[in-house]
């Protein structure tokens, strides 16, 4: 293991470029991972990061060192606890980062299966709980438009708890090509519906359409949307926060498909 403690160092220094800086992260293809619990689901369901980086607490740690054990022969650059705190994303870091190469799916596959379509979601608490809920809820891919949020974000990343590395991610897609060409049943959400989601025909392969946290769908998604479902809300709230809509949907889902034999 190498150690550093100066900040002064040229491998520190570029840790700290691409902490700091989303246009690094993203000229590099690389993103940043901060956490046990980060690190551990991408070697557990891609592999190996391109570089490990652990704080002086952290090699103390028995969760980092097992973690660590599990990177072989990848060593481990170990860096004074005040330089770690210059780049961990979180308050009370864990003493583990990971650089990894930013997954990047190809291109959809012609004949998709039930996926989520996201439009212009903003916020990266939003987005990184959606990805926790699709993967949560047995969904492979998820397409955000060109104006969403970077879903490899520190903030993202965190908040998805792991899911990026469960679900295949679209960024910067056209969801109204994506709906055209869509092999099944499309349904945008929407509080103006009629239709309880709950009385919608969830089965069969359904493309799910989540819109903006408070414009909601655009006309030109909603016009291009087979069925419009709402979520009825008998209490005084107006309306749900997106990530929880998007659970809702989901999991009626779920539910209907393990409802399903039970009828026959």
């Amino acid at each position: 293991m190498k150690r550093i403690a100066s900040a002064d160092n040229p491998r520190f220094k570029s840790l700290l470029k691409l902490a700091e800086s989303s246009r690094e992260r993203k000229k590099l293809g690389l993103s940043l991972l901060d956490g046990v619990h980060l690190v551990a689901a991408y070697r557990e369901h891609v592999g190996v990061p391109e570089q490990l980086v652990i704080s002086d607490t952290g090699a103390t740690l028995e969760e980092v060192r097992s973690l660590v054990d599990t990177m072989a022969p990848l060593a481990p650059l170990v860096l004074s606890d005040q330089l770690f705190h210059q780049l961990s994303t979180v308050a009370t870091p864990t003493g583990v980062l990971a650089a990894v190469n930013t997954p990047r799916p190809p291109v959809a596959p012609e004949h998709l299966d039930t996926c989520v379509m996201l439009e212009d979601i903003q916020d990266p608490g939003n987005l990184g709980s959606i990805l926790r809920s699709a993967a949560a809820a047995g969904i492979e891919h998820v397409f955000l438009s060109h104006t969403s949020v970077h879903a490899w974000s520190p903030r993202v990343l965190r908040a998805g708890m792991g899911a990026h590395f469960m679900v295949r991610i679209y960024e910067q897609c056209d969801l109204i090509a994506l709906v055209r060409a869509f092999k099944g049943r499309v349904i945008g959400t929407s509080q103006r519906a009629k239709k309880p989601v709950f009385d919608a025909d969830l089965s069969g392969r359904v493309a799910f359409l989540f819109g903006n946290e408070g414009a909601g769908l655009s006309a030109e998604l909603t016009a291009v949307a087979h069925e419009l479902v709402c979520i009825p809300m008998p209490g005084a709230a107006e309306s749900l926060n997106i990530a929880a809509a998007t659970a809702v949907c989901l999991f009626e889902r779920v539910r209907q498909q393990h409802a399903a034999p039970r009828r026959q």
